[in-house]
C-alpha cells in the first residue's frame, strides 16, 4: 500500500527534504530564542556568583545596584563588622563604562572593590590579582585586550594584569575590575570645571567615599536572615540574602525580556505550524488520484489518516533535527549568551510532533473527502 511519505521522499526528495529544512530553520531559531532567554538568566547571576555573599546590603528601599541605583557611604562599613556574626565586610560599586581599543568603542561593566586583600570577586584565567591599584585592572576575554594591553579610562591610564573568561553583567556586557578607589573617583567625582561652579553656586563637593553595595560574608553556624532582619533595623538599610538577590536578577530584572522572547517563541511555533500546514494540503491535492484509487480498493478512512499523519509527522521530526543542527552550530557567533540543554530540546521535539499533527488536520480533511470515483474519471 502506498505510503505518501516514502512516495515523497523516493520521487521527490529535494522538494521534502528542503521544505523539512526550511522549516527547520524556524525551529531552530525556536530553540535559539529559548537559548537566549537561559543566557540571560545565567549572565545575570555572573557577578553575584563570583562575588559569592551571604548578604547584600544596599540603599533602603532600592532593590539593590543591578537592577536600581544605590548609594551608601563607605563608612558604613565599620559598622557593619560590628554586627555579631559578621565574618567580612566588601564594599563595592558597579557602573557602565565605554572605553575605546583603537577606534573600536567597547561598552563594559566596571567593578570596584578593595584591591590587596584576599578578597577576589572573578575568576581569573590568565595573569595574576591587581598588586598596584591605581595602575593595573583585570578584564574580561570578550573585550579582546591581552595582557600587558594599555587602556585609557577617564583620566587614567591602566595596565591588563589579568583575564577572566566569559564574566559579563546581566547586560552582556564584558567585566573589567578595579580598584575601590579608582572606581569611586570614575562614578563620583566631577570634573574640575564642575567643582568650581558648584563652589560658586555656594554647593558642597560631593564626597567620593561612596559605594553602591557591600557583600557581607557570615561566620558559620549564623543565621542569614537574622542578621538582616538587625541590620535592617539598627541601619535602616535594605538587606537581602543571595536568594533574594538572585531572585530580583533572574525574576523581576529580565521579566519583561521573557515575555517578549515567549511571545516571538509562540509566533515563530504558529508559523512552523502554518508552513506545514500548506505543506501537507499541497503534497494531498498532489496525490488526490492515488488516495481515490485507495478508497476505491477498500482503504478505510483510519489508513488514509495515518499516512497523511505520518508525512506530516516525518516532516516535523527532520526539521526539529535541521532545527537543532542549525541552533547549536550558529550559538557560539551570538554576541549574547546562549545556552542550549537537552530538556529545552526534548520539551520543543514534543511540540514540534504536536504541532506537525495538527497541521496535518487540513490534508486529512481534503483526503476524507475525495470521492473515489474520481478513480476512474481520470
Amino acid at each position: 500500500m502506498i505510503n505518501l511519505a516514502q512516495r515523497d521522499i523516493a520521487h521527490s526528495l529535494g522538494k521534502f527534504v528542503t521544505t523539512a529544512l526550511g522549516v527547520g530553520l524556524l525551529v531552530g531559531v525556536v530553540l535559539i530564542m529559548i537559548g537566549v532567554y537561559r543566557g540571560m538568566a545565567h549572565d545575570a547571576m555572573i557577578v553575584p556568583n563570583d562575588i559569592a555573599p551571604d548578604l547584600w546590603v544596599v540603599q533602603k528601599d532600592t532593590l539593590g545596584p543591578f537592577a536600581e541605583n544605590s548609594r551608601l557611604h563607605e563608612d558604613l562599613k565599620y559598622a557593619l563588622r560590628g554586627f555579631s556574626g559578621v565574618k567580612e565586610v566588601y564594599p563595592l560599586t558597579f557602573q557602565s563604562l565605554q572605553i575605546t581599543q583603537g577606534t573600536k568603542p567597547i561598552r563594559i561593566y566596571a567593578l570596584g572593590y578593595e584591591a590587596g586583600g584576599d578578597f577576589t570577586p572573578y575568576a581569573l584565567v590568565e595573569g595574576r590579582a591587581i598588586a598596584i591599584p591605581h595602575q593595573e585592572v583585570i578584564v574580561d576575554t570578550k573585550t579582546n585586550f591581552n595582557l600587558g594591553d594599555r587602556i585609557k579610562i577617564g583620566r587614567n591610564s591602566y595596565r591588563v594584569v589579568g583575564r577572566t573568561h566569559k564574566a559579563v553583567s546581566s547586560g552582556g556586557d564584558p567585566m573589567i575590575y578595579m580598584d575601590l578607589d579608582e572606581a569611586q573617583e570614575l562614578q563620583f567625582l566631577f570634573s574640575n570645571e564642575q567643582i568650581r561652579n558648584d563652589r560658586a553656586r555656594g554647593g558642597n563637593a560631593a564626597s567620593i567615599d561612596t559605594v553602591n553595595a557591600f557583600a557581607l560574608q557570615l561566620a558559620e553556624g549564623h543565621n542569614s536572615a537574622t542578621i538582616a532582619q538587625e541590620i535592617a533595623r539598627w541601619k535602616h538599610q535594605q538587606v537581602y540574602t543571595a536568594e533574594e538577590q538572585g531572585e530580583i536578577l533572574t525574576k523581576n530584572l529580565i521579566e519583561r525580556s521573557a515575555k517578549q522572547i515567549g511571545m516571538f517563541t509562540v509566533i515563530l511555533l504558529i508559523v512552523s505550524s502554518v508552513i506545514i500546514s500548506l505543506i501537507i494540503y499541497t503534497m494531498t491535492i498532489g496525490k488526490m488520484k492515488e488516495i481515490a484509487i485507495l478508497k476505491l480498493i477498500g482503504a478505510s478512512n483510519f489508513t488514509i489518516t495515518k499516512m497523511i499523519a505520518q508525512q506530516s509527522l516525518l516532516l516535523g521530526i527532520l526539521a526539529f533535527i535541521g532545527g537543532n543542527v542549525f541552533a547549536h552550530a550558529s550559538a557560539d557567533y551570538f554576541p549574547k549568551t546562549i545556552i542550549l540543554i537537552p530538556a529545552d530540546a526534548l520539551k520543543l521535539m514534543v511540540v514540534v510532533i504536536i504541532v506537525s499533527i495538527l497541521a496535518s488536520l487540513s490534508g486529512i480533511r481534503t483526503a476524507l473527502r475525495i470521492d473515489p470515483a474520481s478513480a476512474i474519471g481520470g
